[in-house]
């Protein structure tokens, strides 16, 4: 299993521990009695294949202008330093993948409202977002504020969001069921009660990396019991033992990641199961002085992709999360780069059953071509409409 090179960065900030029943607590969202989510003109896509189609998202990146002057750690890893551009104008970033639009920063509207056009003219349906707690805005990334970001950017082009809560941060607090406490008040406050949020079986859906640190039923009793409703809880493959325990059953289900030849026997045992595909696998870390690495998987020029999509939909699965959006340090990235271009979105268009093709991939980024070049010119607005209403040929006219 691959693990993400991210805890040694993130324990930056102190934990805070929190274990009752308060109405506020330090880091929550401010409320008003009058607080509503921003109207939407999206539309909802039609899709011949009704599986849930997800994202797995990296909140993480930040650019010198983002981040006081500093690169973050996600495009610089130990050795990269993205100041450096070559001939063709390309920065030094630690992947081996070079995104479409350069790099950039995780909570910059333009470049979320650009990600969120292409994943729903590629019939994905959303993102499962990695979360490292309320205490994850620091000198790494802005986390929680990104999250937030993102958050708005979903609602806004009519899309759906998950968590996936990364439990690994709770590795230094003194309290580890106090501070998921406080996590879990802060996701039930700002977003599972949101109409955006992905739900399950009636109940928000919160995934875990693993666990990998509360480890008994009990502790992940106690984490939830702070909440009114449980949230429907999948477990990393092979760890829902970690959380079903001791009499306590807290988790209805895993999720498959990150693994070439998955085996969808298994989903049968679990009331809900999410499979995963990945485009290939090729990390950074030992280019970019991060550790030595882990295996390689051949994307086969997109083979291993389509092989993994065809053994989802045959397995009869109803849910998919795609491994990654945007992981560059590991690899696995699926939005448009450089080297592969729209390649795995249009596969996607192709296996979710969407009516576009790669020519509406390219009229969101020439989209977003003028929202960087004349951020206030009015075209950028209706054209952003237009495109989050479906309305392709008034957004071609406009962007004319």
């Amino acid at each position: 299993m691959m693990r993400k090179h991210i805890l040694p960065l993130l324990l930056l900030c102190s934990m805070m521990t929190w274990s009752s029943c308060e109405d506020s607590y330090p880091g929550a969202p401010k409320k008003s009695a009058d607080e509503t989510e921003e109207a939407s003109v999206a539309k909802a896509v039609s899709k011949t294949n009704d599986m849930q189609v997800y994202v797995h998202f990296m909140p993480w990146f930040e650019t010198n202008e983002s981040n006081g002057g500093t690169w973050g750690y996600h495009w610089t890893m130990k050795n990269c330093d993205p100041n450096v551009v070559d001939q063709d104008g390309r920065r030094q970033i630690a992947s081996h993948y070079y995104p479409l639009t350069g790099p950039y920063a995780s909570g910059d509207e333009a470049i979320l409202d650009y990600q969120c056009l292409l994943m729903k003219y590629s019939g994905v349906d959303g993102v499962m977002v990695d979360w490292y707690g309320v205490n994850s805005d620091n000198t790494v990334a802005k986390h929680k504020s990104n999250t937030e970001a993102l958050a708005r950017a979903i609602a806004k082009a009519g899309l759906k969001m998950a968590v996936v809560y990364e439990d690994n941060a709770l590795a230094d607090a003194s309290d580890k069921v106090g501070q998921a406490r406080l996590d879990m008040r802060y996701l039930a406050e700002t977003f599972f009660n949101k109409d955006y949020y992905a739900k399950a079986d009636g109940q928000p859906l919160l995934l875990v990396f693993g666990p990998q640190q509360l480890l008994t039923g009990k502790d992940w009793y106690r984490t939830f019991a702070i909440l009114k409703n449980k949230p429907t809880f999948l477990c990393l493959n092979g760890h829902s033992g970690r959380a079903n325990n001791g009499g306590y059953t807290n988790a209805e289900g895993e999720y498959s990641w990150v693994n070439a030849s998955p085996n969808y026997g298994v989903a049968k045992d679990f009331k809900m199961y999410i499979g995963g595909v990945m485009p290939g696998f090729h990390d950074y870390y030992k280019e970019g002085g991060a550790g030595d690495g882990y295996t390689t998987y051949d994307a086969e020029n997109g083979a291993l992709f389509r092989r993994q999509l065809d053994a989802a939909k045959n397995a009869g699965l109803k849910w998919l999360q795609i491994s990654t959006w945007n992981d560059y340090g590991e690899g696995t990235t699926i939005e448009p780069t450089l080297e592969y271009g729209y390649k795995y979105l249009v596969e996607l268009q192709k296996f979710t059953g969407v009516s576009y093709q790669q020519a509406e991939l390219e009229l969101v980024y020439r989209w977003y071509q003028l929202r960087i070049t004349a951020p206030t010119d009015p075209r950028v607005k209706a054209a952003y409409q237009a495109l989050a209403s479906l309305q392709v040929e008034k957004a071609k006219d406009i962007l004319k």
